[in-house]
């Protein structure tokens, strides 16, 4: 039996782009009837079958771009969400948001939804359970049909396609270095499984800080959760059972909950422990006290991530080519931390 192929087989094996077989497949006059012949010819040899979604795809344009994020609990989707649509709008297209809510399957039924002709292309940050899962079929084949994906945040190198990412171990590494450089010596990480490739990345960095300036790596220091929601239980028996003097926590929400069990301890914030979280959200600002972050640029991620997309959108390249942004995380100095 013939295995299921695709425009992007067909693309490889005659030599010329994905744009071309389309083309050559709708019998478009902008191709030579020879290669019209050849592509044509090998699609029928090998039963090619198109894929309905890609069409109604690409054959019009609908100025409606899908976004399909994890969250909106954590403040960070929300900035990234706001980019989206400042730049979207200014290029004169919408934005249809839905939520994966963690679920894989979700994912999947979301871009099925989306990619019912009401789209020309996806942006999109993998829920947990796919990353857990490891399967991206459903992104492989929107992307083999030539369908703009990018990726944001949490992404994978399984996936051919643009991808716009904060330089995740920087952000953790100069958070831990912040800590050392104050004195700091038992620094706990409360993080999430490595499936998550933001929550690995940062578990590097913070590994990484400590190795440079001499601190042995105590794993049992390293509290990591199954996914991002919050856990108390499991965060109140980890910080109890610990002589700690910092905690870095890989979202906001975390580090703030941290601060309170501390306060309610009897221990005093900055004094008796320094606590850092990961995003540069509304409960960081107006915590007490006020939590020191590494900034991930939610906002300027978004705009990225759409300006990729668009320009993918109407391009007229044949040549497949993707990128990978990364951006900067910065520190943001609050009272959570002595200074």
């Amino acid at each position: 039996m013939k295995t299921k192929i695709t425009l992007k087989d067909i693309a490889r094996e005659l030599e010329v782009s994905i744009s071309t077989v389309s083309k050559a497949l709708k019998n478009s006059e902008e191709i030579s009837r020879d290669t019209k012949e050849k592509v044509q010819a090998f699609a029928r040899l090998y039963n090619y079958k198109p894929n309905n979604i890609a069409i109604s795809l690409k054959n019009k344009r609908t100025k409606n771009i899908g976004v399909v994020i994890p969250d909106i609990v954590h403040h960070f989707f929300t900035t990234v969400i706001r980019g989206i649509e400042k730049y979207a709008n200014a290029r004169g297209y919408n934005v249809i948001v839905c939520l994966s809510e963690e679920s894989f399957d979700k994912e999947v039924i979301n871009m099925e939804m989306l990619a019912n002709g009401s789209i020309d292309g996806f942006i999109m940050s993998l829920s947990s359970e796919t990353q857990q899962k490891g399967d991206y079929n459903h992104l492989k084949e929107v992307t083999e049909q030539g369908i703009p994906v990018v990726l944001f945040d949490r992404i994978t190198n399984e996936i051919e396609c643009d991808k716009v990412i904060i330089d995740d171990e920087l952000g953790a590494y100069i958070a831990t270095k912040k800590l050392v450089e104050q004195g700091r010596k038992k620094i706990a990480l409360i993080t999430t499984d490595d499936y998550l490739s933001v929550s690995k990345s940062r578990t590097m960095g913070y590994k990484k800080a400590l190795m440079e300036t001499g601190i042995e790596v105590d794993e049992s220091r390293i509290l990591k959760l199954p996914t991002m929601e919050m856990d108390e239980a499991s965060i109140k028996d980890f910080l109890e059972n610990q002589k700690l003097d910092a905690v870095l926590c890989v979202n906001e929400i975390f580090a703030v909950y941290s601060m309170r069990l501390a306060q309610k301890n009897g221990l005093r914030i900055p004094e008796d422990v320094s606590v850092i979280g990961f995003t540069d959200g509304v409960l960081s600002k107006y915590a007490n006290p006020s939590l020191t972050v590494v900034a991930q640029h939610g906002e300027k991620m978004g705009e990225v991530s759409a300006q990729m997309l668009i320009d993918k959108v109407e391009s007229e390249e044949d040549e497949e080519t993707y990128q990978t942004k990364i951006l900067e995380p910065t520190l943001v100095i609050r009272d959570s931390i002595v200074h």
